[in-house]
């Protein structure tokens, strides 16, 4: 008997390969950048790409936005968060966007918590020491065994009707509730609102056009599957403050740790090694902008701020001598000074409203020293400084001076003068003045 042998063909493994898909970016300007992206790339792995093809400086604060056009909806995508499964939860006629812009409050309660959460929105369970409880808000959104509880009151829009109603609310881990009786938080009188796990948490851009809502400040959940406008839970605050606090407990709340690791560790890149590695990370803040006098032997800092203004009134003038000199050498210097020489500055926005300019702030952050400068709309002549301070946008007019046949701007009925914008804007980087704060993060909108 013989035996006949068999040769059995395996199939060969194949390498598993990663499918690329395509994305728009929008900036804000509306240039846009397309993109051929892997399926398991992270939304601060695009940010990083675009700042390296535009070579930006990686402040930490540059965001990808999710804009819902049809909804008038908008929220900052996590760090962490897959940029194709956000895109995979759009409708296939629903014109949606990405937009890549710096985002000033994205972590900026890490830095200050107190001021994200007042006293009379959080409470503490009675074991917890009272002096924990203002040092470590943090610590106990992150941790799993205890937690703060949000409460306060919001409009909520009624399901399948056009009507809002004021309801008392109380954010705990396990979800959102309202009380049934008035402020009561007892359990039977507590009735489940809506969790966060399969749901993300929108501002709302259009809330009082849209969906007839009571104040500016509108937010709602959207589930991740949504089927529509009738899927979503609309909320509404009194303030900014309150819509914040709201906001960010929730994000603490559904991320936890996972927001603090985004915060606190660099990027590492999708293969482990940072691009930027052998490139120091460059950022201005309050703390780098500081006045020297270098005319001396040793350079010194110069604590007077009117010896600094002093200084910057010199350093400004001799500038625009060299300038003119390189320009034409028959020019004057109050000729190159009385230039718009403003207009080339990033933080200068011409010709925009007030409202435009309130929203643009809004979509940086309200973080203590966001700004722009703007063309006044009431008097052609002036100009105004926007600024956010305490989680409200003020307006400042800066008005021209002429003294001695000198064109000077001040924002103090002329006790402190400028030549020019410019100088104006990087004296209150320094001081604050009669500002309520310095200068710190100014709005631009930078094209891609």
């Amino acid at each position: 008997m013989s035996l006949s042998s068999r040769r059995v063909t395996l199939p060969a493994v194949m390498p598993v390969t990663l499918q690329k898909r395509v994305i728009k970016v929008y900036s804000e300007d509306d240039s846009s950048k397309t993109l051929e992206i892997p399926s398991d790339i992270t939304a601060r792995d695009v940010c990083q790409l675009l700042i390296l093809k535009n070579h930006y400086i990686d402040d930490h604060n540059w965001t990808l936005f999710e804009e819902l056009a049809h909804t008038g909806l908008e929220r900052a995508i996590e760090d962490h968060e897959l940029v194709m499964e956000v895109q995979s939860n759009w409708g296939m006629e629903e014109e949606n966007k990405f937009y890549f812009r710096k985002n000033y409050v994205k972590y900026a309660f890490f830095k200050n918590p107190v001021s994200f959460f007042p006293d009379h929105m959080i409470s503490f369970s009675s074991e917890t020491n009272a002096a924990v409880k203002h040092s470590g808000i943090l610590q106990m959104f992150l941790s799993s065994s205890t937690y703060p509880e949000i409460h306060g009151y919001l409009h909520a829009k009624e399901q399948g009707k056009k009507s809002w109603k004021k309801l008392y609310f109380v954010l705990r881990r396990s979800g959102l509730y309202f009380s049934t009786k008035g402020t009561s938080k007892e359990p039977r009188h507590l009735q489940f609102f809506c969790e966060f796990s399969n749901s993300d948490i929108y501002m709302s851009l259009t809330g009082r056009k849209i969906s007839g809502a009571p104040t500016n400040y509108g937010f709602c959940f959207k589930p991740n599957k949504s089927g529509g406008t009738r899927d979503l839970k609309q909320l509404c605050a009194d303030d900014e403050q309150s819509r914040t606090c709201w906001m960010t407990a929730i994000r603490l709340f559904k991320y936890g740790m996972q927001l603090y690791q985004n915060y606190t560790q660099p990027y590492q890149g999708r293969s482990g090694c940072s691009p930027l590695s052998m490139t120091p990370m460059r950022s201005i803040s309050e703390n780098s902008l500081v006045a020297m006098d270098f005319s001396g032997h040793r350079s010194r800092i110069i604590e007077n701020p009117t010896e600094a203004l002093s200084v910057a009134v010199e350093e400004g003038l001799a500038w625009r001598r060299r300038g003119c000199l390189r320009l034409n050498s028959h020019c004057s210097p109050i000729a190159i000074s009385n230039m718009a020489i403003h207009r080339s500055q990033s933080w200068f926005h011409h010709k925009i409203s007030r409202d435009e300019a309130q929203r643009l702030i809004l979509q940086h952050g309200l973080v203590d020293g966001v700004f722009l400068v703007r063309d006044s709309q009431s008097n052609p002549r002036t100009f105004v400084l926007s600024l956010s301070h305490g989680l409200k946008i003020k307006h400042f007019q800066i008005v021209p001076l002429e003294d001695d046949g000198k064109l000077f701007y001040t924002l103090d009925d002329g006790h402190t003068r400028f030549t020019d914008l410019i100088q104006l804007v990087e004296f209150y980087q320094l001081n604050k003045g009669v500002l309520p704060c310095k200068l710190k993060h100014y709005c631009a909108r930078i094209p891609l």
